[in-house]
């Protein structure tokens, strides 16, 4: 009969708890029983580190429809070299079969974007909010970059025409030395400055933090309110003139379908001004993004004043061009590689294999083997019954352990020749983002750290996933805890075995982007890294430097 050893149960949140001030601590602590004394506690503790391998995998056409947001504009990375964003977008009028009135004027017409800001402070004298971008704005803030938007003719699908029940997705694609932008789908390359329709507008800008003043005038009344930070820009009113308000009564007008492939979409083509620029994050979903037809319609001997408005539903990607200081590499999947490079906007990550290869295995006699590393860890921490056979429990279906895994993190070190430029503080909010490449969703230690920060993506998710800190000789880290990812191994043996790692804006965000016709274990990545624009390199398993290689290090109790 098969002897079932109880495992000690400790309340999540107690555990939660002391997570929380061990995760924020510059080293890792041993906690033992000092209270009772070591002799008089039931149980012992350990710490060791697991055999792991760690390599690059560069990323080729990933999925650039459906992020959560879009990126549009310039970025020189110090060590990775250009990227520059562009974007096209339908878009699609909140009202259908617009009746314009009698003899309709355009007053303006008003594309506003809004950036991705929050309040810092407020003006003492006008008692507005003052308002940062910093956060989603990347490069030189001061400099500016040219835009040109033209009205796109490629019609963007909604559905595969290979298999019309699945959604029409697009990829990046990136074509050596050119200033064009690219997409493709399973079996086309799109190249969309060849189709580009008429210019409808044509500058320069720098984004700007300052909130929008709208200003209402009716007869001698005048009236002021404020929108969040924007990109705002009035448009060539004649175009909008003979496209829209001219259609009045065409079936181009009368419904989604129809305006869709009659008017395709606006593309917004980037570019640098004298080799400097900025790239920002554009809130699309916002619901004060819209291009807003202001005119004036005849009623009797006076105007009244109208709106015709539009939003951005429908389909929307981002295209990126990439010229590289370097190429970055495929990964040695057998001996691991030195430096790990995660960049984001079709950049790279790395893969750890959390189990390589094969370890020094000794059991509770004493004896000594060489297993598989997944085995040996099994064995470990599992117990055996007389047979050496894993024992079950009957009413879980779990595994009965014999160790139980206190916390278990991976350690990762920056590699301090990163070129940096001039700013120092370049790489201070890096976020490093972990998530379970069998299931493409993030680990359960995500789902259970309660430190989510809506507000604060840079704060967010700090138990599972640590800031970047700066040890006692100057070198920096992050923590990534997998404790319970590995819990959940030992007791429902789960095959996830693989983790990712890309390096994220906001880690907040969970959603995927696809993998175009991946043959390897990553077939999706974390959309939040497609859109973060910078790079990082870390030191890998590899590495020349002992100290700084990757680690797995667990800290468990063994009842006595």
């Amino acid at each position: 009969m098969k002897k079932k050893i109880k495992v000690l149960k400790i309340p999540t949140i107690i555990l939660l708890f002391v997570s929380s001030f061990i995760a924020c601590d510059k080293e890792f602590y041993v906690l033992d029983s000092d209270v009772l004394g070591k002799d008089n506690a039931n149980f012992d503790t350990g710490e060791n580190t697991l055999s792991i391998l760690s390599y690059n995998k560069r990323l080729d056409s990933v999925q650039i429809n459906n992020l959560p947001s879009n990126l549009l504009g310039f970025y020189k990375d110090p060590e990775f070299g250009i990227t520059i964003a562009s974007i096209v977008t339908q878009i699609l009028p909140t009202a259908f079969n617009p009746d314009f009135g009698e003899d309709p004027i355009i007053d303006s017409v008003v594309l506003s974007i809004p950036y991705y800001s929050r309040i810092i402070g407020t003006n003492e004298i006008t008692g507005n909010s003052i308002y940062s971008i910093s956060d989603s704005l990347f490069g030189n803030e001061k400099a500016q970059i040219k835009l040109s938007i033209y009205q796109n003719e490629y019609f963007l699908r909604d559905f595969n025409p290979d298999n019309l029940s699945q959604p029409q997705n697009y990829f990046s694609y990136s074509s050596s030395g050119s200033t064009d932008n690219f997409a493709r789908t399973d079996n086309s390359i799109i190249n969309f400055d060849n189709f580009k329709g008429t210019l409808i507008k044509d500058t320069t800008f720098t984004p700007s933090s300052e909130a929008i003043e709208l200003w209402e005038i009716s007869g001698t009344d005048t009236t002021k309110s404020l929108r969040t930070p924007a990109l705002r820009l009035k448009l060539d009113s004649l175009f909008w003139k003979t496209t829209i308000i001219d259609k009045q009564g065409s079936a181009d007008l009368s419904n989604a379908n129809n305006f869709k492939n009659y008017f395709r979409g606006l593309y917004f083509k980037a570019e640098n001004v004298a080799g400097d620029g900025n790239m920002a994050l554009l809130n699309f979903g916002s619901s004060d993004a819209q291009i807003t037809i202001h005119y004036t319609r005849r009623s009797g001997d006076s105007r009244i004043k109208a709106t015709y408005v539009f939003n951005f539903d429908g389909k929307r990607l981002n295209t990126f061009i990439n010229n590289f200081n370097y190429p970055i590499p495929d990964g040695d999947r057998t001996n691991g590689d030195e430096k790990l490079y995660l960049k984001g906007a079709q950049g790279g990550m790395a893969i750890v294999d959390l189990f390589h290869g094969l370890v020094e295995y000794t059991d509770d006699n004493n004896n000594t083997s060489n297993l598989p590393a997944l085995e040996a860890f099994k064995r470990s921490f599992r117990a055996l019954d007389s047979e050496g056979e894993y024992i079950i429990d009957n009413s879980t279906g779990d595994f009965v352990l014999k160790k139980l895994i206190n916390q278990a993190h991976l350690v990762i070190y920056e590699d301090e020749t990163i070129n940096t430029g001039t700013n120092d503080s370049l790489h201070y909010y890096d976020r490093i983002y972990a998530y379970d490449l069998k299931n493409n969703t993030p680990t359960i230690d995500y789902f259970v750290d309660p430190t989510e920060n809506p507000g604060n993506p840079n704060r967010s998710k700090v138990i599972n996933l640590g800031l970047r800190q700066e040890d006692d000789e100057g070198n920096y880290r992050y923590k990534i805890r997998i404790t319970e990812h590995l819990n959940n191994i030992l007791l429902k043996d789960s095959a996830n075995t693989k983790i990712g790692l890309v390096l994220s804006n906001n880690v907040n965000i969970t959603s995927n982007a696809e993998i175009l016709q991946s043959n390897d274990v990553v077939t999706e990545i974390p959309a939040a890294s497609v859109i973060a624009p910078r790079g990082t390199i870390i030191h890998g398993t590899n590495s020349s430097d002992s100290d700084k290689r990757m680690k797995l290090r667990l800290f468990f109790t063994d009842p006595k």
